[in-house]
């Protein structure tokens, strides 16, 4: 253990502190504060109600109305430590915010802002230029729009560029489904396009595309691949030749990869490539390689962002105020590759030191009673499917209850603590653990074993 090391007890001794006497502001808010009693009676109304509803309806239920009760005054969403070893976890959250990001978001939220406001004219401004021109200058591209999410990126592309019944250019090899069911050809019958599909499931030709292109093709529409690949007897059409035919190219590529220099991230489609190769929209999601918030992003051609922008589902897919903030935050990082790579947690997980990881795996064991053994960590958030990241985790004696007796009951400490099955075992991957996560891991595991 060095002094740089953060210690990971195996306890906690409770200390007090001196406390300095509240203020008026203090004071009136704990004055507003519902009085026991109330708060009380109206749980316990809630909670009679639904247990009365139950047993009418012939429910088992629970019986523990004190332990329900305490769960209906716990929050619903609440943080928890992902010791997967999945950097990229949907169920999670996708990517954890950087520290700029976080304050940002505290920021935004503390009271007004000037989202929709231009503080020199004192008129009416628009949300996209807290953004546009950052992206504009970290991608290279002519102008830029941000909505909700990526899925909705695209949607709003194929709408502004193909809509109003008119065809869309896609291979039958991109023709692809990812998570809660978005399926590209679904989309574009959503987007009022008319599917045109070539190629074949492994193999597409620039020919094909030639050979589909007509007077009243609206665009051709490349999706990445991003969570699975074909091996073997496989073609397809790079980026920039797509981007020769005579006719606009929306290119869907997933992840987003802003950090070109991590050589890990080689295989994913890299933003500034689409926009030198000219496609006219380049889509990519926020929230997983990029490590910011939820968001789609749109890049590409001014004229192309400014039909995507006039389009009616432009308001309705549009980023909230504190989605923006983070957003800003985290792409303002990329100014510099080597502080994005130490401050965005997404990209300081994927180029994590052995040692670095070896030493909290050791801290982590020796802290909970388990062992170091080692194992593999995924990128995953769709990205990088056949990606291994080899390092330690920390094997956990599960006891007579077996590893889903324990998982279980690490979900339901405080914090909780989401740990992966493998092999009939329990294990704690560090790669996505904080050092000061992985203290507070140790004292949850401590109280679950306990």
């Amino acid at each position: 253990m060095t002094a740089d090391d953060p210690e990971i007890p195996t306890a906690k001794r409770a200390t007090t502190a001196p406390q300095e006497a509240p203020g008026a502001e203090t004071r009136r808010r704990l004055r507003e504060l519902p009085s026991v009693d109330r708060l009380a009676v109206s749980v316990a109304r809630a909670e009679l109600a639904e247990r009365r509803r139950e047993l009418l309806a012939g429910e088992p239920g629970e019986d523990d109305l004190l332990q329900r009760a305490r769960a209906r005054l716990r929050p619903s969403l609440r943080r928890v430590l992902n010791a997967t070893g999945v950097i990229v976890h949907t169920n999670l959250g996708r990517a954890p915010l950087a520290p700029a990001a976080r304050e940002a978001v505290a920021r935004a939220a503390r009271g007004y802002s000037n989202l929709e406001l231009d503080l020199d004219s004192g008129g009416r401004g628009s949300r996209r230029t807290h953004i546009e021109a950052l992206l504009r200058e970290l991608t290279g591209a002519e102008a830029a729009l941000v909505v909700n999410n990526c899925a909705a990126a695209v949607l709003l592309a194929a709408a502004a560029l193909a809509g109003q019944g008119r065809e869309l250019v896609v291979s039958r090899g991109q023709l692809v489904e990812i998570g809660g069911a978005f399926r590209i050809p679904e989309v574009i019958a959503q987007a009022g396009a008319r599917l045109v599909e070539v190629g074949t499931t492994n193999r597409t030709r620039l020919a094909d595309y030639e050979g589909a292109i007509g007077p009243n093709t609206g665009a051709v529409l490349r999706a990445h691949p991003s969570n699975f690949r074909t091996l073997g007897f496989v073609e397809h059409v790079e980026i920039e030749e797509l981007c020769g035919l005579p006719v606009a190219v929306i290119d869907d590529i997933g992840s987003g990869v802003l950090a070109e220099d991590i050589e890990l991230l080689a295989e994913e489609p890299a933003v500034r490539r689409s926009v030198r190769a000219g496609a006219a929209l380049v889509c990519f999601s926020a929230d997983k390689l990029l490590g910011g918030p939820q968001a789609g992003i749109i890049v590409g051609q001014a004229d192309a962002v400014a039909a995507a922008s006039r389009h009616p589902l432009a308001r309705a897919l549009r980023i909230d105020k504190l989605s923006l903030a983070a957003l800003e935050a985290t792409l303002a990082l990329y100014r510099d590759p080597e502080l994005a790579r130490r401050e965005v947690p997404v990209l300081a997980m994927l180029t994590a030191r052995p040692a670095e990881l070896q030493a909290r795996a050791e801290r982590l064991a020796e802290a909970t009673g388990g062992r170091v053994v080692q194992s593999t960590a995924r990128v995953g958030g769709g990205a990088l499917p056949l990606l291994e990241l080899p390092g330690p985790a920390v094997a956990l004696d599960a006891g007579a209850g077996g590893p889903e007796a324990l998982a279980l009951a690490l979900r339901q400490g405080e914090p909780p603590v989401i740990a992966r099955i493998q092999d009939g075992g329990l294990l704690l991957d560090p790669r996505t653990l904080s050092d000061e996560e992985a203290v507070q891991a140790a004292a949850a595991i401590a109280a679950a074993l306990a």
